[in-house]
């Protein structure tokens, strides 16, 4: 038996659970599912099942749902469950709350509330990706998952060209060869980049090579599993007018153009008034 029940006070606990292997969760976080007056989960199979893996009884608790879909009644139930006193403590599938999963609109509804909120942090696969990638660690930039459009995706790209920063991005196994490619595209390809896949888990991968080189790499194969990719900082090369003028053409196909030009000028560290006038005399033009 490896956990204690503690007094817990009122209260809503965030609690990090492993994204991979059982053994990867903390003691604390033992102690806080073990103790809690009240439970609730992203996926209520998974919690139980990590519960039962740890020898955790429910002890005639009910794991309540609340995920992306779940609506405003569990959230409700959970917040005057806490100012009626109970401690409530809730898991994501995997990982940590609230990070590319749900959470946010409870932390919120409960801060508002003027409810204690705490935590009990536990693994993170960003973190986890970013100390075996092999990039910079100094500064970080969480994008979560890019938009599915190819059109948005690569806008999105545009957005993040500037940042000084590595990037760490989730991507769906199926989606992650066209991903690439894009980002090789809009990116630059010789950037050095990094595709971990299954962290913490028996067939745990992490590829390092450039951009171009993962592009052709994932080009015709699937990987299963999750995915975390890390993409290096850029330099930012001076821009030509043709150059601005790509970047405004993909940009104005999927917004307005107040919104492409402040994507670009952002994108490239321009003046807004260039860009603003290049994209002026492109739309003219057609």
């Amino acid at each position: 038996m490896n956990y204690e029940k503690v007094p817990l006070s009122a209260g809503l606990v965030f609690v990090g659970v492993p994204i991979g292997t059982a053994r990867d969760i903390t003691l604390r976080a033992l102690d806080v599912l073990a103790s809690a007056d009240l439970l609730a989960a992203e996926d209520t199979r998974s919690l139980r099942r990590l519960m039962e893996i740890h020898g955790i009884p429910l002890a005639g608790r009910r794991i309540e749902s609340l995920h992306d879909h779940s609506g405003t009644k569990v959230q409700e139930k959970l917040i005057a469950a806490i100012a009626g006193g109970a401690s409530v403590a809730y898991a994501s599938e995997a990982g940590m709350p609230l990070i590319a999963d749900p959470g946010f609109e409870l932390a919120r509804a409960a801060i508002a509330a003027g409810c204690p909120v705490t935590c009990a942090p536990g693994p993170s696969a960003v973190l986890t990706a970013l100390a075996l990638g092999g990039l910079p660690t100094d500064a970080f930039h969480f994008a979560g998952f890019l938009p599915n459009a190819k059109g948005a995706r690569r806008t999105a790209l545009e957005g993040l060209s500037g940042v000084q920063a590595t990037l760490v991005l989730y991507e769906s196994p199926k989606r992650l060869g066209a991903m690439l490619r894009d980002a090789a595209e809009v990116l630059g390809g010789e950037r050095r980049a990094a595709v971990c896949r299954e962290l913490t888990k028996r067939f745990e991968e992490v590829r390092r090579e450039s951009l171009a080189g993962l592009a052709e790499d994932y080009a015709t194969e699937t990987p299963k599993g999750e995915v975390v990719v890390l993409i290096d900082r850029g330099t930012s090369p001076s821009l030509n007018e043709e150059d601005i003028d790509r970047a405004l053409s993909e940009a104005l196909a999927e917004h307005s153009m107040r919104d492409a030009v402040d994507l670009v000028a952002q994108a490239h560290d321009l003046p807004r008034r260039q860009v603003y006038q290049a994209a002026l005399a492109l739309t003219k033009g057609r």
